[in-house]
């Protein structure tokens, strides 16, 4: 008989909670800082450590072939140069080693992370490192369509209330919340769903070019193939107006694969 998985225990206040924000975006993206103000409407206790630079699609990615610097920005503010994993795995370890956070956030993204995104994402993975050095970790995205003005707002108003919801749940510890924010005005957001990963997958459209030289080169290109009409999915509810809620496992073991493999494998 398997034993249940860990939890955290339900936090009602999170006043005096510790909590640390990282992105991928960049330590003065826009979206980080729109989340520090929300996080310190909620906290007394908020820490920032970023990427020095965009780390956009750097995934789950550790640094270990050269040495990383922090930079004091400002007070509790801090960049460093490299992923959003090492900046979470150095916030924990070095900078607030003697006092660790209890909740991290990571974005807010400055675009969707749905579907097939979260497994390249740097605001996933900043949530992911989060996860897995034991902490409650969410990440947060605002989905938007170049050129028009992204609604940041949306993000502003609903952001405290999903923060407020999932930390008063009973959290399984190897578990990270995904959250969608949808590309409409904040009244125009039908609520809150909990839904599952869709289908969107970046990649399979190659721009190929021609360099100054003559030699060929390849854009990946930032266009996906989606699914928008899936029910119960990311795409489909945060398409239609809703803030998504999905939790996403840091153990990726397929459980009944591996009972069929088991019979094989004897």
């Amino acid at each position: 008989m398997s034993m249940p998985d860990p939890v955290h225990d339900p936090v009602e206040d999170i006043t005096n909670v510790r909590i640390l924000i990282a992105n991928d975006d960049g330590v003065e993206a826009h979206g980080l800082r729109l989340l520090e103000r929300i996080a310190r409407t909620l906290s007394r206790d908020v820490w920032v450590v970023a990427p020095e630079t965009e780390q956009s699609g750097a995934g789950h990615s550790l640094t270990l072939h050269r040495p990383l610097r922090i930079r004091p920005v400002a007070r509790r503010r801090y960049a460093v140069d490299g992923t959003p994993t090492d900046c979470v795995l150095l916030a924990v370890n070095k900078i607030l080693k003697d006092n660790k956070p209890t909740l991290v956030l990571s974005g807010i993204n400055r675009g969707a992370n749905l579907g097939e995104d979260v497994h390249y994402s740097g605001t996933v993975a900043a949530a992911m490192e989060g996860t897995l050095l034991g902490m409650r970790s969410i990440a947060m995205s605002q989905l938007f369509k170049s050129p028009q003005p992204i609604k940041w707002a949306t993000a502003e108003h609903w952001a405290p209330e999903v923060i407020r919801r999932v930390a008063r749940s009973t959290w399984p510890q190897n578990v990270l919340i995904n959250v969608n924010f949808p590309d409409v005005d904040p009244e125009e957001v039908t609520g809150i769903e909990v839904v599952t990963q869709g289908k969107r997958k970046i990649g399979d459209h190659l721009d190929e070019r021609i360099d100054p030289r003559g030699r060929p080169y390849i854009w990946i290109s930032g266009q996906r193939n989606e699914d928008r009409n899936a029910a119960g999915t990311d795409l489909e509810a945060v398409y239609r107006g809703a803030v998504t809620v999905t939790p996403l496992c840091v153990d990726l073991t397929h459980r009944s694969a591996m009972e069929e493999l088991e019979k094989v494998c004897r």
